[in-house]
């Protein structure tokens, strides 16, 4: 007699492909509205699920997993950030966490090099002007940006991505500097001829380009801070593909209204999905709309890896994206 298949609830609708495979080898419900679960929904869920499968919109917090019945014993998160779930809670109640690691980085990397680009030649700007009809033919002092080649990049966290983007940076003529927790292996700096700075201030003084590729925890909560935010040059652009929340949001828009700094590209909000009224209504402002994973190889990859992780504790072993409280 077969086995019983694990009981998986997936809180938002996923490609085509990944969904048809979790259908073939687990008992799995789906969202094919691709609404956002609820609070009583997500209850509703847990109560029921031996395997929860969420997004980064889905709030798993200490008081849903008190919900949580007696079977669920993995939340297999599709993403790489976990900051929307916690872990320690989880862990605590014999509930093994799991992520999507390495599979977003080239994507996420490439958004990041063409926020840069975007904001440094105002490339928005140009195309709004032209989509309005404001364009009245060339000017040899219009719409002037700034050239990247040559330019200061500092990397603020030096992990898979951070390090994607610089080798990206690299290949345009940036000068690579970065901020981490540690310096990366001496193998890395050689390749990428990174210069490591200890001190975030110190960097953030000294960068033409900052980009965030920093994990949201209480540590990088408002890491940009607006006292750090005030150490940038007018001339810098800030860029975030990461997390919104490690940028003083607030503090960024001021900043930048002023003119103390010349622009930013921002994939990620601190509120999302609201953004702050002010960034909205300044050109140096590029605002997407948190697409660094958006690829259709990007998505399905992320699937997979979901359905190695489930596939793997079914035949219990240890899942090989499992996360720790450690790890954060």
């Amino acid at each position: 007699m077969a086995a019983r298949k694990p009981k998986v609830i997936v809180t938002r609708k996923l490609p085509d492909p990944v969904e048809t495979r979790m259908r073939e080898l687990f008992d799995t419900e789906l969202n094919l509205t691709d609404e956002q679960m609820g609070r009583a929904a997500l209850e509703a869920a847990v109560a029921r699920a031996d395997v929860l499968a969420p997004t980064i919109t889905d709030k798993i917090d200490a008081a849903l997993l008190e919900k949580a019945g007696p079977q669920l014993k993995l939340i297999a998160n599709f993403g790489a950030g976990v900051d929307h779930i916690d872990v320690t809670a989880a862990t605590e109640r014999g509930i093994t966490v799991t992520n999507t690691p390495g599979v977003l980085t080239e994507d996420t990397a490439d958004l990041t090099l063409a926020l840069i680009m975007t904001v440094a030649r105002r490339i928005v700007e140009g195309a709004n002007v032209v989509e309005t009809g404001g364009f009245k033919g060339w000017s040899p002092t219009w719409m002037l940006g700034r050239r990247i080649t040559g330019k200061r990049l500092g990397i603020i966290g030096m992990g898979r991505i951070g390090q994607a983007v610089a080798r990206r940076a690299k290949a345009f003529g940036l000068q690579i500097h970065y901020h981490n927790r540690k310096p990366v292996s001496v193998r890395i700096a050689e390749e990428l001829e990174a210069t490591y700075w200890e001190s975030l201030d110190q960097m953030l003084a000294r960068m033409d380009i900052i980009s965030v590729h920093s994990p949201h925890t209480p540590a990088t909560y408002h890491l940009l801070s607006a006292r750090r935010l005030k150490l940038l040059q007018p001339h810098a652009i800030v860029i975030n593909t990461a997390r919104g929340e490690i940028i003083d949001e607030n503090a960024l828009a001021d900043l930048l209204a002023a003119g103390a700094i010349a622009g930013v590209g921002l994939d990620v909000f601190e509120f999302e999905p609201a953004i702050n009224p002010k960034l909205l209504k300044l050109p140096n402002a590029v605002l997407l709309p948190h697409m660094g994973s958006a690829t259709i190889e990007g998505r399905i990859d992320m699937g997979e890896k979901v359905i190695i992780n489930i596939r793997t504790w079914m035949d219990g072993h240890r899942p090989p994206d499992r996360v720790i409280p450690a790890m954060l």
